[in-house]
């Protein structure tokens, strides 16, 4: 479960992989990237198209991913279908950016909403993950240290994938959350039911069954009675429940695209 799963999938050119470049100093890192993007958004400056995350218009959304898939990413934030989709739920459908403050569990922070996030909600946000040094604090989400009752609101996305004991981690989410809080999960749903098989360990053959060398399984539909097994009340969202067509298609979003959002019961 590392950060950059969620900031860089399989990109078409390795350049925008951040992963893919030596290390460098946060302090020359983080000026160098913020330029690049500002120079690219220069590049594609347009109305075409409107990132809601950054607030930002452009002629086009990047390919990204292989295959390629076309208007995936911002060019001025990064942010890619799933995040527009999800920061536009965020703004509709959730208390996340009203003025009760928020305790804040962020599973593998995505690079486009990090900042973000932690200018809003400053020492009440949390990053985690298993290995990303980005992260605020290093766990396995299926035992974390946090009391239950922690936090008001649980973010993980296309996280879960990549973890064995998937089932355990969702159960952890929901003893996190307090009284009246909330999670949002995000998979990839790509079978009809969930394909997955423990005694498959070897890389080559994960690549072969389940897209990726350190994935477990592939979701399908039945991703949402795994959460409801879990202890969850859940209602599941699309692009078609939170945007007209026209605005679809000038956000850049993908119809397939869903988020789960949940309460413990």
């Amino acid at each position: 479960m590392v950060a950059e799963r969620n900031g860089c999938e399989k990109a078409a050119d390795p350049a925008q992989c951040g992963s893919m470049t030596p290390p460098l100093p946060p302090w020359i890192r983080t000026p160098l990237a913020e330029a690049r993007r500002s120079l690219r958004a220069l590049r594609y400056a347009g109305s075409e198209r409107f990132c809601p995350v950054c607030g930002s218009s452009a002629r086009t959304f990047l390919p990204f991913g292989i295959p390629a898939r076309p208007g995936a990413m911002c060019p001025r934030c990064d942010a890619l279908e799933r995040h527009r989709l999800v920061w536009l739920y965020f703004q509709r459908r959730t208390d996340l950016f009203g003025p009760a403050p928020k305790r804040i569990l962020h599973v593998a922070p995505e690079r486009c909403f990090e900042s973000r996030f932690r200018q809003r909600f400053g020492s009440s946000y949390i990053t985690t993950d298993l290995a990303s040094p980005r992260a605020r604090v290093r766990l396995d989400v299926t035992r974390t240290p946090f009391p239950s009752g922690s936090f008001d609101v649980v973010y993980c996305s296309h996280v879960l994938q990549y973890v064995p004991e998937d089932r355990q981690a969702m159960r952890e989410f929901s003893r996190l959350l307090g009284d009246d809080g909330w999670a949002v999960m995000m998979v990839p749903i790509t079978e009809a039911r969930t394909l997955e098989d423990p005694s498959v360990v070897d890389p080559a053959a994960r690549l072969r069954l389940f897209g990726r060398e350190d994935q477990v399984r592939r979701y399908g539909a039945d991703f949402e009675d795994r959460l409801r097994e879990a202890g969850f009340e859940v209602t599941v969202t699309r692009a078609a429940d939170l945007c007209s067509p026209e605005e679809i298609e000038r956000f850049g979003l993908a119809t397939s695209g869903a988020v789960f959002h949940c309460r413990s019961g």
